[in-house]
């Protein structure tokens, strides 16, 4: 079972930047692939990037390709968000997610779906 632990979210100003952190551990496996998801006041939680287990794929939501950006570093089982021009609208709380993959498919990632595994979330508030 994996767990995941967000950090790294804060108050910022309008065009700012933040870095969000993500820890998992329990990959008994070690292939699995980690998105980041959202969930903004009244709004549905979305997706927004993921990367695949060997971190040749990442996937990002039109609102946030350009700024943001999703990487992985293996050796230390962690994933980040680098976050850059951000805007009123990136308020929310970001989650990290993940699931386990078969060794064949470790170079990919799907952004909605196969994640089951959850962070508890990282609050994210952009100040206009």
């Amino acid at each position: 079972q994996l767990q995941l632990v967000e950090s790294g979210g804060g108050l910022v100003q309008r065009g700012g930047s933040l870095r969000l952190s993500c820890a998992v551990s329990g990959a008994t496996s070690g292939y699995y692939s980690v998105a980041w998801f959202r969930q903004a006041p009244g709004k549905e939680r979305e997706g927004i990037s993921c990367v695949s287990s060997d971190g040749a794929d990442t996937n990002y939501v039109a609102s946030v390709r350009g700024r943001f950006t999703i990487s992985r570093d293996n050796a230390k089982n962690t994933v980040y968000l680098q976050m850059n021009s951000l805007k009123s609208e990136d308020t929310a709380v970001y989650y990290c997610a993940a699931g386990s993959v078969p060794r064949s498919v470790q170079s990919l990632c799907v952004l909605q779906s196969g994640y089951d595994y959850f962070g508890q979330g990282t609050q994210v508030t952009v100040s206009s």
